[in-house]
């Protein structure tokens, strides 16, 4: 591991599409459930700043409702509404103004849309509670306890990707670096994907092909309307860690991911699960880095997240070559200022402000 920290491959940079990384660690989006009505707050601003001056490469705004019925609680960040952009335009400029790449993930919940905030007890909620219909490709609720989705018509899809291609727009002029589709965890995109939620006999369903047309007219035409330089990535749940032969897996995460490099998508964001509850998931460190790894073999580069949480593991993965990037969440709500610390133990000059130098 010396021999590792010595390359100190975590902190050169990287560059895609013109759009410069100072140093390969990026911070997660990681939902807050601290918005009114869908707009950014002081307390988005402080949160994703802190985590900017702490010195990350990268740093993402939390998944950001394209629609209003596409939030997973009432509480969440939406870009549905022009007069979201201004408090999110604010918060890019200072992620940038401090060094960092600014991103922002646009999702819709789907049929997984309606719960209350996980220090609320974390269920969906009921009529009095204040919940709203849902929809995903097919009728079946994610669990028993959850409302049963509306399955979508063509005119639903095709209001849907329009939303999602709005709220990029919108984000493109916020002023972000990065545009993130969440296409994981068991929302729209990714029960589109995964045979589990969707049983649809049109063109939207059935084969490899018909289940991943959605994301691809997405991402197709939202790269068609963002600038060159702006960079646009896609989080898979690389497998729904199911045994079923009929589950979302990596070799369609692989086939996926080669089909969306064609179209202009920059950057895969491997993570996993979600698809349906009580799932049992290897949850050990780094358990997710064979999906980066296989994902950037196959030629499309890839980032790492999942239980990573020391220097010395998330240079080893750059060194070795398992991912571009490494994206951080708990332990960046433990440590907002991890890459420093990080340059610390690998014995290389980290992104401190001059504010802080004193303690470094």
């Amino acid at each position: 591991m010396a021999e590792l920290a010595m390359t100190s491959s975590l902190f050169s940079p990287l560059t895609l599409r013109g759009v410069t990384f100072r140093n390969r660690i990026g911070i997660s989006p990681m939902c807050q459930y601290s918005s009114h009505e869908g707009f950014a707050n002081d307390w988005h601003f402080n949160h994703l700043g802190a985590r900017a001056i702490g010195g990350a490469g990268l740093v993402m705004a939390e998944a950001t409702a394209v629609e209003a019925r596409g939030r997973i609680s009432l509480f969440d960040l939406g870009l549905w509404h022009d007069e979201h952009i201004a408090p999110l335009a604010h918060i890019a400029t200072h992620l940038k103004a401090h060094g960092a790449v600014a991103g922002i993930q646009l999702a819709h919940a789907g049929r997984k849309a309606g719960t209350a905030r996980p220090w609320e007890g974390g269920g969906p909620l009921d009529d009095q509670t204040g919940t709203w219909d849902s929809v995903g490709p097919s009728a079946l609720p994610f669990a028993p306890s959850y409302r049963t989705p509306q399955a979508m018509s063509q005119q639903d899809i095709a209001q849907v990707q329009q939303a999602f291609c709005d709220s990029a727009f919108r984000a493109v002029r916020a002023g972000f670096d990065l545009i993130e589709l969440h296409g994981a965890h068991g929302y729209l995109i990714h029960s589109f994907l995964s045979p589990i939620a969707n049983k649809r006999t049109d063109e939207y369903g059935g084969g490899f092909d018909n289940r991943t047309r959605f994301v691809r007219e997405i991402a197709e035409r939202i790269r068609a309307i963002v600038p060159e330089q702006r960079l646009l990535s896609v989080r898979l749940s690389c497998s729904d860690w199911l045994p079923e032969q009929e589950a979302w897996d990596i070799e369609q995460s692989i086939e996926l991911s080669l089909l969306l490099k064609k179209i202009g998508v920059d950057l895969i964001d491997c993570s996993s699960g979600g698809i349906a509850p009580g799932v049992s998931i290897p949850a050990t460190p780094g358990y997710q880095v064979p999906f980066a790894e296989a994902i950037r073999k196959a030629g499309v580069p890839s980032a790492a997240v999942g239980l990573i949480t020391t220097p010395e593991q998330a240079n080893a993965i750059i060194v070795q070559g398992q991912a571009d990037v490494v994206l951080l969440a708990r332990e960046s709500l433990r440590d907002p200022n991890f890459p420093l610390r990080a340059a610390q133990a690998l014995g290389v000059a980290g992104p401190v402000p001059p504010q802080y130098a004193r303690a470094y």
